[in-house]
């Protein structure tokens, strides 16, 4: 394979790279192995990361990343893109004004996929591939947009964990919540209406099936929004004696830290979900067998992650909030897999993050 991309002053292409990601925080966390690959193939290369400022303080604890910059809408991004003297700018995900502003500010190679009309008019090197209608998983997807810089590799799904480079930060808040002795597992029940989700009914009854360990500790984590919705429609699953609510209570560094401090978690598509397998922690993602909403597009990659999905075809739900696939997962099949999670390898820092 070829890497004759240059600049056009005849620098190389991957000496100063920006990738742009400006979307939640899961699709940010599946960029980060393209980053890795870079990195390690390059690895006197410069790369920062663009990305929205809540998402922010998670992608500073990847060791791929030598900066990590914030969109705002009050940014002046043509100087934001001179200043940084980029050699090449990857649109991982697409953004109009972002795109102008690299063009203005004349970065040499600027890659975009073809599928926005604007990128045939900003950016001048473009990546052929339809995410929608491809096989391949959200962050292999992101390695395509490598082919108009002569890098033609696809990753397999085993060396993604290979490539995060995330860390977790530790606090003492964080320290603080664990009990000696005790296994804890945290539960991420809402997606910000991000992804189909499991029945609160069924987390609940998962929470009280586990309950019946002693030593089983739960958190439940969410926005503060979401905890509002949570002691709302599911009460019971609150007022559980193994249950403690931390919805609204962490910012994302303290998430990240408790994500590492636990046994496992267990959510549906969400950024948390992304977070825990790249942290290679036990990490069981909840999915629907229905594209491109599946674990083939969207499950989680990581040295100990699992996903649980409806055996049978999707009937046809279209209400998410009703739907009979995530349904079908049963709470009892959960609460087998997380008592699988015995501890054995699985200390803080046992997993992948090189």
């Amino acid at each position: 394979m070829s890497t004759s991309a240059h600049s056009g002053d005849g620098r190389s292409a991957f000496g100063r790279i920006l990738i742009c990601r400006t979307d939640n925080i899961g699709d940010v966390v599946l960029t980060l192995p393209l980053a890795g690959y870079l990195k390690q193939r390059f690895p006197q290369s410069h790369i920062d990361l663009l990305c929205r400022a809540y998402v922010a303080p998670a992608m500073r604890h990847s060791r791929h990343l030598d900066r990590v910059l914030t969109l705002d809408a009050s940014d002046d991004l043509a100087r934001l893109f001179a200043e940084g003297d980029y050699d090449t700018v990857i649109f991982a995900f697409p953004d109009r004004r972002l795109a102008r502003a690299a063009q203005a500010a004349r970065v040499p190679n600027r890659v975009g996929t073809s599928h926005r009309v604007y990128h045939w008019f900003t950016c001048n090197r473009l990546a052929r591939f339809s995410r929608a209608k491809s096989d391949l998983h959200e962050a292999q997807l992101n390695f395509l947009l490598l082919r108009p810089l002569g890098i033609d590799h696809v990753p397999t799904l085993a060396e993604i964990p290979h490539l995060y480079g995330l860390a977790a930060p530790q606090r003492a808040a964080v320290d603080a919540l664990l009990a000696p002795g005790r296994r804890h597992v945290i539960l991420h029940p809402k997606s910000n209406g991000s992804a189909r989700e499991w029945p609160l009914t069924h987390f609940t009854a998962l929470a009280s099936d586990l309950g019946s360990d002693p030593d089983m500790r739960l958190f439940i984590t969410g926005s503060a929004a979401e905890g509002v919705l949570l002691a709302a429609q599911a009460p019971a699953l609150l007022a559980l004696p193994n249950v403690a609510n931390l919805c609204g209570r962490l910012d994302l560094d303290e998430l990240l830290a408790l994500i590492d401090a636990c046994d496992g978690l267990v959510a549906c598509s969400t950024g948390p979900m992304h977070l825990s397998a790249a942290l290679g922690r036990p990490t069981l993602g909840l999915f629907p067998p229905i594209k491109p909403m599946d674990p083939g597009r969207w499950g989680p990659l990581g040295a100990l992650a699992q996903v649980a999905v409806a055996r049978q075809p999707c009937a046809g739900c279209t209400d998410s909030a009703t739907c009979s696939c995530m349904g079908s997962i049963t709470p009892q099949d959960v609460a087998a897999r997380v008592r699988a999670w015995d501890g054995a390898g699985v200390q803080r820092g046992a997993g992948i993050v090189s």
